[in-house]
């Protein structure tokens, strides 16, 4: 397995999984602007999604297309992280784990543009335009949710709480990284951490709300050991391709 592959495959897998779990807010959001917001969020991650598997299918020139490697793999194949995974909550809930991955997004893709690989420099920059939208969306909120009521407060910062142990899955890195970056298909992780670090604790600071001060990890994703609940997202996603083998729209 290529190291580019694999790359492209956790790109891509982030983008499903995460896409996936914002489609579940369709109809049921809080107010209607929102409901519409978070369904579009969905539609640019599974596009993103799209564009990202279908290009791994290519890198690995085995006949799989976006749809095969979206919906007829198994659960240890998938290389999302466990934070994309984790169940939508309440809205505060919602919103923190969509924060925390779009800071992360947002320089991701910027650096990628310069990438040596043309395809996914072309990629990254079609997504980076929806990703600074999902970030501006996505910490807005966090500071509307975090310096509004008490309640709301005490919601975000619970939820802050809980999500934090899985931001650093983020910026993993294994060999694949490092065959790429001597390669000049990416950029040296750190550069995007430190980026990621100053718009966390910026909009942090505005919202009035604290980070963890312990050090819990909880990572696995990348290396496809993935949560419970990855089982249950699969069940539902693959359920149509599964009962119903080469089905298209």
């Amino acid at each position: 397995m290529s190291a580019l592959f694999e790359y492209i495959i956790r790109l891509g897998d982030d983008s499903l999984i995460l896409g996936h779990r914002m489609s579940e807010w369709c109809g049921h959001g809080p107010i209607l602007e929102e409901d519409i917001a978070m369904t579009n969020i969905a539609l640019d991650l599974v596009g993103q999604a799209t564009s990202l598997l279908n290009y791994a299918g290519q890198v690995e020139g085995n006949g799989r297309d976006g749809d095969k490697l979206a919906f007829l793999r198994y659960d240890r194949e998938y290389k999302n992280t466990l934070l994309v995974e984790q169940p939508n909550g309440d809205f505060g809930t919602t919103i923190m784990r969509q924060f925390l991955f779009d800071a992360y997004r947002k320089p991701l893709f910027e650096k990628l543009q310069n990438s040596s690989d043309k395809q996914l420099s072309a990629i990254a920059e079609k997504s980076l335009k929806e990703t600074k939208y999902h970030l501006k969306h996505s910490s807005e909120w966090v500071i509307r949710l975090g310096d509004g009521t008490e309640e709301s407060h005490q919601r975000i910062q619970e939820a802050l709480n809980t999500l934090w142990r899985y931001s650093s899955e983020l910026f993993y890195t294994d060999e694949v990284d490092a065959t790429l970056l001597s390669q000049g298909i990416i950029t040296d992780i750190a550069e995007i951490r430190a980026e990621w670090e100053v718009t966390v604790k910026n909009v942090f600071e505005e919202a009035t709300l604290q980070i963890p001060s312990n050090n819990w990890k909880q990572e696995g994703g990348r290396k496809g050991m993935h949560s419970e609940n990855m089982g249950y997202i699969l069940a539902e996603l693959q359920y149509m391709q599964r009962a119903y083998p080469n089905m298209e729209w």
